[in-house]
């Protein structure tokens, strides 16, 4: 049997949502182990000068504890 844990995080990119999850996922597998998804709870973008400065997900990774 498995146990699973739902962390939520926020990431960032200057590029896209896309880049903003792989950016999201790559730090977080740095500290979480056994990452087996992410759900995106949120989107929502930064503008500066009428142009998008920053992307900005806020998302659910699930990941299995040992």
């Amino acid at each position: 049997m498995s146990v699973a844990k739902i962390t939520e995080i926020t990431a960032t990119s200057k590029k896209s949502f896309d880049d903003a999850v792989q950016n999201g996922i790559k730090r977080a597998s740095k500290t979480l182990k056994n990452i087996t998804s992410a759900w995106i709870a949120d989107q929502s973008v930064s503008v500066k000068n009428g142009k998008i400065d920053r992307y900005e997900v806020r998302m659910k990774v699930t990941f299995i504890l040992k």
